[in-house]
């Protein structure tokens, strides 16, 4: 698009969309609108998935190609850059819009793959291999025996509130978000609502924090609001740290002006004149494209000083932090924001009353403040339609392990999790059998076969001792290790641990030794070993309770769940590590017992040269041995004979 032309359709926006007063518009101007989102296109147009997921397998590359094609074929067209669709396996994903027919989805859609795709395409000679489904509405022409995309089970049975523009468009261009109705509800709130009714509308809708509280966010703006002080702050919590967690990530790459959005109206809600973002410095991709975002804000007036003329001033801010894990805790981040080392503060006071620099302050995560559009555009009442009694809305969740489908996904409140598993992600790969749903990443809990009727609300989690967290879902199957799983998280959690209160410094370090030692097999195995492991879990359950009761902050109160969940559930897998010795997954390396079997050894002589502690003898051309009492259990034998002579019990 030319200067000209830019500046051309930014005048329009303004005058005709932004400034417009009135709730309707002109037929004129929905057909421009339309003509922005290309919603009719007269030349193909390509969509290319660019999320990280996306970036990694290639798309960039598929990108190039596919405007090579277009460019020396003559065909004419365009390629647009998009957020993530959602299945990570499907990766590139691309979407095709022909004039007059519906768009085709396409997987997996490498480089080399380009030509001969377009090929069949304008050939009406599909690729079945790589073809997903079709999707379109009223006035296309539908592809024949081609299935549509809400038809298929990891769609179907998800519902798409916040994700609905992931994917759809390009998260870069702030025009084309326009046109699909952004910034209009932020405007609306400015001209019509005082701060205190937008806190009530957002109270009445029963939207709560996205988190693992769950506390009401009308009611927290409200405190913020009444606090008297000369100054309130707003601060976008954007700092993912959960290890298998990428909601924030995937929905900034795919949709960076509805944060933008929701952010503008929390602000004015609580009567901010600045907002920060706290940014994880590791995540270029998201960052890249929220500055983009806020830029386009601020060049379009939607950002700054008297916004469209408003009277309301308004900046965002990014801050690239390290942030620690525990910076997660709302005391912990504030002080990493204030230059201070991040860690806990006695409450309270809270931060709605004395927060950031001793002034009031929110601090909303990304997918609440994305909610936050919706309803001021829809209605409290719209958003109340959707969910349970008491948990409203939708709730995103990273769903990753053994599922045969993985990837962001969005389902309503009330969803029970055997939905999740049997039907979006399609059951467990390779035919294994469920083995259970690990949910709230480090501090979570496990979702056992008898409990996947429950239904996704707080309440409901609540009362079975199951925290939602920040909404990670890891499938796993009879392949997974449930005491290294937990021994892995209580790693993570120590490593994080600010250190400032000792249930947590210690009690971490001391659970991680435990399980250390439940998962290791020791050069000599005395009388007492037994004993001394059956004790260090009696000693778990006892730290656990502990550090519940007196950690200062979330993070040590929560850190013993996995075990505590774990060791209620699957108990027998902690006796046979204890008492047999064995590893039923066949994971902890410390367990395994390798020999080599002499029919099949050719006496190659590399398994020796590459044993870490030399246990394994013997005479080149004749079959070796390993000596056991020397062996760690590292694999590395079994990794590189070629000639499967290494067995591993």
């Amino acid at each position: 698009m030319s200067g000209s032309s830019e500046n051309e359709t930014r005048e329009f926006l303004l005058r005709e969309v932004l400034m417009h007063r009135s709730g309707t518009l002109s037929e004129v101007t929905e057909r421009r609108l339309a003509e922005i989102r290309r919603d009719k296109p007269s030349q193909p147009v390509i969509y290319v998935s660019s999320g990280s997921a996306a970036i990694i397998a290639g798309s960039v590359r598929s990108a190039g190609a596919f405007r090579q094609y277009l460019e020396e074929t003559g065909t004419g067209g365009t390629v647009i850059m998009t957020g993530c669709h959602g299945p990570a396996a499907f990766e590139p994903m691309v979407c095709i819009h022909l004039p007059g027919k519906n768009r085709l989805i396409f997987r997996n859609i490498t480089e080399e793959k380009v030509e001969p795709l377009l090929n069949g395409v304008f050939h009406n000679d599909m690729p079945e291999e790589d073809l997903v489904a079709q999707s379109g509405s009223t006035g296309f022409e539908a592809w024949q025996d081609i299935p549509f995309i809400d038809e298929l089970p990891f769609y179907k049975l998800q519902k798409r509130v916040v994700l609905k523009n992931c994917g759809c468009y390009d998260p870069e261009n702030i025009e084309e978000f326009i046109a699909r109705g952004g910034y209009r509800s932020f405007l609306k709130t400015i001209r019509s609502y005082t701060p205190a009714e937008v806190c009530d509308i957002v109270e009445r809708s029963g939207l709560r924090g996205r988190s693992g509280g769950g506390f009401i966010t009308g009611l927290k703006w409200k405190y913020a609001l009444n606090s008297p002080a000369d100054n309130r702050y707003l601060i976008c919590n954007a700092k993912e740290s959960d290890p298998g967690s990428y909601a924030d990530r995937s929905v900034l790459e795919g949709d960076p002006h509805r944060l933008v959005e929701g952010i503008c109206i929390a602000s004015y809600a609580i009567g901010a004149s600045l907002a920060t973002v706290y940014f994880k410095a590791d995540s270029p991709y998201p960052l890249s494209r929220l500055r983009k975002a806020i830029e386009a804000a601020r060049g379009y007036g939607i950002i700054g000083y008297n916004i469209l003329g408003s009277g309301y001033n308004l900046d965002i801010v990014i801050r690239e932090e390290a942030g620690a894990f525990v910076c997660g805790e709302e005391t912990a981040l504030i002080g990493s924001l204030e230059g201070k080392r991040g860690m806990p503060e006695l409450k309270p006071p809270y931060p709605t009353s004395s927060g950031l620099f001793g002034k009031p302050t929110v601090i909303n995560n990304v997918e609440t403040l994305m909610n936050v559009p919706l309803i001021m555009a829809h209605g409290p009442e719209w958003f109340r339609g959707l969910g349970t009694a008491e948990s409203k809305g939708t709730k995103l969740f990273s769903l990753a392990g053994r599922g045969r489908y993985t990837g962001l996904i969005e389902v309503e409140m009330g969803t029970t999790f055997r939905t999740i598993v049997e039907g979006i992600a399609d059951g467990i790969r390779e035919g294994r059998e469920f083995k259970a749903l690990q949910i709230g990443g480090p501090s979570g809990t496990f979702i056992t076969a008898e409990m996947l009727d429950l239904p996704v609300d707080y309440e409901t989690l609540r009362e079975n001792g199951i925290a939602m967290g920040s909404g990670g879902l890891i499938v796993l199957d009879e392949t997974t290790c449930l005491v290294d799983f937990v021994r892995y998280y209580m790693e993570f959690i120590h490593k994080e641990s600010c250190g400032k209160c000792i249930p947590c410094r210690e009690g971490t370090g001391r659970m991680l030794g435990i399980l250390e030692n439940i998962i290791r097999k020791p050069h000599s195995e005395d009388s007492n070993a037994t004993l001394e492991r059956f004790k260090g879990v009696m000693q778990l359950e006892t730290i656990a309770a502990v550090m519940k009761d007196t950690s200062l902050c979330g993070l040590g109160q929560t850190a013993p769940n996995p075990f505590i969940s774990a060791l209620g559930n699957f108990r027998e897998e902690f006796e046979e590590h204890i008492f047999d010795r064995r590893c039923r997954a066949n994971v902890c390396r410390g367990l395994r017992t390798f020999s080599i079997d002499v029919d099949k050894c050719t006496g190659c002589t590399v398994c020796a040269a590459r044993c870490p502690v030399n246990a394994i003898y013997g005479t080149r051309l004749q079959p070796f041995f390993i000596v056991e009492d020397k062996c760690i259990g590292c694999g590395i034998c079994y990794d590189v004979c070629k000639f499967s002579a290494v067995t591993v019990k």
